[in-house]
């Protein structure tokens, strides 16, 4: 079983959702402890995108570690910009 860890940026954004959103989340954080290499790969097999609702959560997968590391929540209009940051500063998250 893998162990989930949340980013500082993570949790300011999962603050901002609404009730409903936010339970969400959290059953998808729930179930990538079993299944975390779901969702969309994004250039690497261990950085990938999930989407529900008009939101996308971007997270990296660390096999050797066996954990998940959720590094943002955010909507459409972010979303590229975010992966683009992330994908530049992979070193930051190493």
């Amino acid at each position: 079983m893998y162990r989930v860890f949340r980013s500082k940026h993570y949790e300011t954004n999962l603050g901002k959702l609404d009730a409903s959103e936010r339970q969400r989340v959290m059953k998808f954080e729930q179930a990538l402890k079993q299944q975390p290499f779901s969702g969309k790969p994004l250039g690497y097999a261990f950085l990938r995108e999930e989407k529900f609702d008009g939101k996308r959560l971007l997270l990296l997968v660390y096999a050797e570690q066996q954990c998940v590391f959720l590094v943002t929540l955010m909507d459409k209009k972010a979303q590229q910009q975010e992966i683009d940051w992330t994908k530049n500063h992979l070193e930051l998250y190493r």
